[in-house]
């Protein structure tokens, strides 16, 4: 009999007090009749959506309108920069789909005031052919560099690990600052590239491979020939004579490739190759310079960053390489793909 007895209170509302209908109605909740078929719509300012799932690096990252970040970290670089926005303007890659990043740390020359001047010459569609970029990022920040740029300080042996580990850090802070959910793609470019093909990047991004390098090489005139020198050594294969090193090293120690101080037995991608032969050739390697690197986003997005400590005795871009190919990441350079450096004019004795 209980399922045929009434359901409520033991007394009329109108006969209840004040307290006895509030105690009956505390125990009730609203009921709530949800559509499901019904959009919800959510039109407050301060929150937003973003759906990674859509942001892809692909092969045909013109056609798909892939966004490119362009990032440079720049010292005392006051007298590239001219050259690095003619070339920077030349680029085929639709600007509009290009975000610009620049990093300004601890300079004593006009960096800052150059970068802004030729930022706001290329930015200005009215008065030139140059197709504006989409957007441009300068950020101000020292680390306490203190060792000067001329070539023996700035290459020489004894600066190298303090100053690549201030350079991943420039690079980190720059990333971080610069980075949008809608990047497909990040391509470090250094201020001092001499000359570099205009489809660089629709070639790089052609491959479909996380991590991409090409050839660094540089022109050098004397007695009226053409010597073509090659620069960056950092980009190399590893060796079983280099990772028998690394096992007698203290851990915090940072090899640093292509001193006489450290022989490793690495293959330099450097001294391979050749710029008259197919630049779509592909060698796998294990460490990168970081004259000019093309990476997917989401190789960064994963925490594949430039290490400011010893990584498997690599810092900076090294040990980038060495962190992306632990995380099974591939690597890759073009060594018959050549970018051409400034002369540096170093003196003979290392690699």
């Amino acid at each position: 009999m209980q399922r045929f007895y009434c359901w409520g209170p033991s007394k009329p509302p109108m006969q209840m007090t004040p307290n006895e209908a509030a105690d009956w109605n505390a125990h009730l909740q609203t009921p709530v009749i949800f559509n499901h078929h019904e959009p919800l719509v959510i039109n407050e300012s301060t929150i937003s959506l973003v759906d990674l799932n859509k942001i892809q690096s692909t092969p045909r990252a013109v056609q798909n309108e892939e966004k490119v970040l362009i990032l440079t970290p720049l010292r005392d670089a006051a007298e590239f920069l001219p050259g690095y926005f003619d070339l920077l303007s030349e680029l085929t890659y639709p600007h509009h789909l290009i975000d610009l990043g620049f990093l300004v740390g601890d300079s004593s020359d006009e960096t800052l005031a150059i970068l802004s001047a030729e930022v706001a010459r290329i930015q200005k569609s009215s008065d030139t052919l140059i197709k504006p970029f989409n957007s441009v990022l300068i950020v101000q920040k020292d680390f306490g560099a203190v060792s000067s740029q001329n070539v023996e300080d700035r290459h020489g042996y004894a600066a190298q690990a303090p100053r690549r580990k201030i350079m991943a850090r420039a690079r980190n802070y720059l990333l971080t600052a610069a980075l949008k959910p809608e990047h497909s793609w990040v391509y470090w470019r250094d201020s001092d590239i001499k000359d570099s093909p205009k489809k660089i990047i629709e070639d790089f991004v052609a491959h479909d491979r996380d991590i991409i390098v090409p050839n660094i090489w540089f022109h050098r005139y004397k007695d009226g020939k053409d010597i073509e020198g090659r620069f960056d050594y950092n980009s190399w294969i590893e060796s079983d004579k280099a990772l028998r090193l690394a096992s007698t090293l203290d851990k915090d120690t940072i090899i640093v490739e292509g001193y006489k101080e450290f022989d490793t037995g690495r293959t330099y991608m450097a001294k391979m190759g050749d710029w008259r032969n197919n630049k779509d050739d592909e060698l796998m390697l294990d460490g990168i310079g970081g004259v000019n690197i093309i990476v997917k986003a989401d190789v960064h997005r994963s925490g594949i960053n430039f290490p400011c400590y010893a990584f498997e005795n690599q810092a900076e871009t090294e040990g980038f390489a060495k962190m992306a190919k632990r995380a099974g990441y591939e690597v890759v350079g073009l060594p018959n793909y050549v970018v051409w450096h400034v002369d540096t004019e170093e003196k003979p004795g290392n690699a």
